[in-house]
C-alpha cells in the first residue's frame, strides 16, 4: 500500500512539473511574440527566453503553431471560468464589471500583453474553427449580460451586439500597447476600463 501511494505521489509530482514547464514555455512564447510578432518568432527565440535548446521544446509541443493554439486555449478557458464566476453576482452591473476587470487581467497577465486576439488566422483551419466558436460563445454571453442590464433598468437601451463589440474591441486592443514593465498595473487598468465602459452603458 505504501509503495502504491508513493508511486501515485511521484506520478502527480511529475505531472505537476510537466504542467509547470508547459506554462513556462507558453509565457516565454508570449514574450517572444510580443517582441517580434508571431510570424517572425522562431522556436529558437522561445527557447532563448527559457535558457534552453530548441530541442527541449519538442518534449512538450511539436511546433510553434501548437504553442500558439495552447495559448489561446488557456486564455479562453480562463475567460469561461470568469463568466461562470460573474453569474454568481447579484446585478448585471456587478456581473459585467467583474467580467471586464477579469478579461483585462487575462489580457495583461495570462497573455503578457501579447496580441493573440489578432493571430487566430495563423492557426490551422480546424483549430481556427474551435477558437472562433469558443470566442463566439463568450460574445453571446456578454451580450446576454448587457441585455439583462437593459431589462433591469441598470443600462440604457442599446444594441447589445454593438455594445459587446465596443467592450471586446477596447479590451483586445490593450494587447497592442500594454507592457508588463510599464507604469500601469493590471488591476488598476481593469478598474479603469470597467468604470469607463460601464459608464457608457449607465442610464443617464
Amino acid at each position: 500500500m505504501s509503495s502504491k501511494r508513493t508511486a501515485t505521489t511521484g506520478s502527480a509530482h511529475v505531472r505537476e512539473r510537466r504542467q509547470q514547464r508547459q506554462r513556462d514555455i507558453l509565457h516565454a512564447a508570449l514574450r517572444a511574440f510580443r517582441e517580434n510578432g508571431y510570424h517572425a518568432t522562431t522556436l529558437d527565440d522561445i527557447a532563448g527566453h527559457l535558457g534552453v535548446r530548441k530541442t527541449a521544446l519538442y518534449h512538450y509541443f511539436p511546433d510553434k503553431e501548437a504553442i500558439l493554439y495552447e495559448c489561446h486555449r488557456e486564455s479562453l478557458n480562463e475567460i469561461r471560468r470568469v463568466m461562470k464566476e460573474a453569474m454568481k453576482l447579484e446585478t448585471a452591473t456587478e456581473r459585467l464589471g467583474y467580467v471586464i476587470r477579469e478579461h483585462v487581467r487575462v489580457i495583461t497577465g495570462n497573455l503578457d500583453g501579447s496580441p493573440l486576439a489578432l493571430e487566430v488566422p495563423a492557426l490551422s483551419t480546424e483549430r481556427q474553427a474551435e477558437i472562433i466558436a469558443t470566442r463566439d460563445r463568450y460574445e453571446r454571453d456578454l451580450r446576454k449580460l448587457i441585455e439583462q442590464g437593459v431589462k433591469s433598468g441598470e443600462f440604457r437601451e442599446v444594441d447589445s451586439k454593438i455594445a459587446a463589440f465596443v467592450i471586446l474591441g477596447a479590451i483586445n486592443w490593450i494587447a497592442r500597447w500594454y507592457r508588463p514593465e510599464g507604469a500601469l498595473h493590471a488591476r488598476e487598468l481593469g478598474t479603469e476600463f470597467a468604470d469607463h465602459l460601464l459608464g457608457g452603458l449607465a442610464c443617464r
